[in-house]
């Protein structure tokens, strides 16, 4: 007790301390967990052992990661599983399959083992899991469809990998009782983990239906989801090892997507909660890296390394993309080059070598813990480590536009900003609303949008314009002077319910927009200039208008003759705005400094010559 407590204190606080290090530094935990784990550990300072833990190690483990999984499992929610179902499914299917066979081959061949720690390895190395793809994913802001994509994939791969790889150990390693006794195995210890999830679910619902504490009813509605994850988790284990993780996402999931009460809530506590057992069993684990047996696997080690980074995953990511019109190039890249490994092969590695050490089996328990943990260290350090700078690379994280209300006008705006090709996010407070929103497809963040900390939240730290649109004027004109003074947005408009209001908004430099006077607009175009009118209103649809500000130094002083002759043909310069005025340039105009020139034309052509002036819009 006395090694063990000071080792457990060190741990946990240096873990919070790295997680706050992290969000300042926008690099994901994982990375700093694994080095504050490999610091800590007997390679270096000797703090914390294999020792340390002595038996309990295995139930620390898997009660945190229970909690893990169904804090991940909880949030992927029916509408956010729709964002990606294809690929998705791919993902944690054929993708499954391809990574598992590969990596098997590969480790077969480039480290001459036996079949059988080949496959217990490579079952291992298919998981990602939500211990390492959420810190990604909060550092690194896509679009809603690719982050449906990573975390469903984290999460049914845990489970598949965490339970292949033990029927794999149990049947072909110690028993050798063939193929058909491991395919029956695993179906067997799926569905003790289904039926033990929904078991717990049933329980807990019907426990919060009850309202058994009325008086404190969202403690109560946090501490049963809680209830759900570590008691499917136990009941599952009870009756079939590994069986337990399928069990916690069963139930996350499931819970997820039932109409709860205080569902806010419990989400936020068991992401909370989350926080902390991630830092303590990732840290815990990185601590048990065993140097010396990834340096003894020598050059086939970073061969196979290669071979999972830049040839299977890759793979996987085009197989589960293609012909997914809705991925873009950039993110099946994305997707192509995130996929670290997690807690899953790391624990389950790390015990199976326990075993296979007391068996007597020594060289094969250092084989396999020394693959495991070099494929997660390797993919850990460059795949978490860089993933902020490859998601910059590739343009997967675009600038948002944040909407502050899902009323009736914030509907058809959104979906013409998305036909544009913008990342919208709707703030909305209304649970009804939201929901309603989600299943249209957009991206709807839930609280309220004049709270700083739900503006952060819904990502205004990253974006490029905010749109108040609630039906309240007040709410309205709060909304945009956060955004203004709290997160420096400087493109900002509003709906103004009441045309009395325009000078309150114009007074603080927000762009008001009445309805009366939007209306009369819409009247007098449609009557003046129906052509042009109804070519605007179908934006999005093979043609588009965009406008950029000159601030590269190699534009200024060019002519538009100059700048059209670089522009793909469909799309021309129309508008010149300069010291708020605005008219149709001459050839020979020279562009200045701060003037903001329109491209209108076909979609492609508006887009082509966005990228050739404007980068890093």
């Amino acid at each position: 007790m006395a090694t063990l407590l000071p080792a457990v204190a060190l741990i946990i606080v240096s873990g919070l301390l790295v997680q706050l290090l992290a969000t300042r530094l926008r690099i994901p935990s994982v990375v700093f967990y694994l080095g504050i784990g490999v610091l800590l550990g007997p390679e270096l300072l000797g703090i914390v052992t294999l020792e340390t833990f002595g038996e309990g190690l295995e139930t620390i483990v898997g009660l945190s990661v229970a909690i893990i999984v169904f804090d991940g499992a909880f949030a992927l929610k029916a509408n956010r599983l729709r964002e990606a179902s294809r690929t998705s499914l791919r993902l944690v299917t054929v993708g499954a399959v391809v990574m598992f066979v590969g990596t098997s081959v590969a480790i077969k061949f480039l480290e001459g083992t036996e079949w059988e720690i080949a496959l217990l390895a490579g079952a291992l190395l298919v998981a990602t899991g939500p211990t390492v793809i959420t810190p990604i994913l909060e550092v690194v802001r896509v679009r809603e469809h690719v982050a449906a994509a990573l975390e469903t994939e984290g999460i049914v791969n845990d489970v598949t990998a965490a339970i292949g790889a033990v029927v794999i150990f149990e049947t072909l390693l110690l028993d050798d009782l063939g193929v058909s006794a491991t395919v029956f195995e695993f179906v067997k210890r799926f569905g003790v983990g289904i039926g033990a999830g929904l078991l717990a679910t049933l329980v807990i619902y019907l426990l919060l239906e009850y309202d058994i504490t009325p008086d404190a009813e969202v403690r109560a509605a946090q501490f049963l989801a809680l209830g759900g994850a570590v008691g499917s988790f136990g009941l599952a284990e009870t009756v079939a090892a590994e069986a337990g993780i399928a069990a916690a996402a069963t139930s996350g999931i499931a819970l997820g997507n039932m109409d709860l009460e205080h569902e806010h809530e419990i989400e936020e506590f068991a992401r909370n909660t989350t926080l902390i057992v991630l830092a303590f069993v990732f840290v815990s684990l990185a601590a048990l890296i065993d140097i010396g047996a990834i340096r003894e696997l020598g050059v086939g080690a970073i061969v196979l390394v290669v071979v999972v980074m830049v040839v299977l995953r890759p793979l996987v990511a085009l197989i589960s993309t293609v012909g997914v019109e809705r991925f873009t190039w950039p993110e099946r890249w994305f997707l192509a080059c995130v996929g670290p490994r997690g807690i899953i092969p790391a624990s389950v590695a790390t015990l199976f070598a326990i075993e296979l050490e007391l068996a007597g089996n020594i060289e094969a328990g250092q084989l396999l813990v020394g693959t495991v943990f070099t494929v997660i260290f390797a993919t850990v350090t460059i795949e978490a480590g860089f993933a902020r700078q490859i998601g910059q690379l590739l343009g997967v994280s675009p600038m948002r536009t944040i909407i502050v209300g899902g009323g009736r006008i914030t509907r058809p705006l959104a979906k013409r900003l998305e036909n544009r090709g913008e990342f919208v996010v709707i703030v909305e407070e209304d649970d009804e609303q939201v929901e309603q929103l989600a299943s249209e497809g957009f991206t709807v963040h839930r609280g309220d949008g004049t709270e700083t900390d739900v503006l952060r939240k819904a990502g205004c730290d990253d974006a490029k314009r905010l749109i108040a649109a609630t039906a309240d004027d007040d709410v309205n004109l709060l909304a945009c002077q956060i955004a203004r003074s709290k997160f420096g947005i400087e493109s900002i408009y509003a709906r103004v319910n009441q045309s009395d209001n325009i000078d309150a908004f114009d007074s603080l430099g927000i762009t008001g927009i009445d309805a009366p006077t939007a209306t009369a607009v819409a009247i007098d175009d449609e009557i003046e200039r129906p052509a042009i009118t109804h070519w605007m209103n179908e934006i999005g649809d093979g043609h588009d208008v965009q406008e950029i500000r000159i601030t590269a130094e190699d534009l200024v002083g060019r002519t538009i003759r100059e700048i059209n002759e670089e522009i793909p043909p469909g799309c021309i310069v129309a508008v010149i705005g300069r010291d708020d005025e605005s008219h149709v340039p001459d050839a020979d105009e020279e562009l200045q400094y701060g003037d903001h020139i329109t491209f209108i034309g076909d979609e492609d052509a508006v887009r082509q010559a966005m990228k050739r002036f404007h980068p890093h819009d």
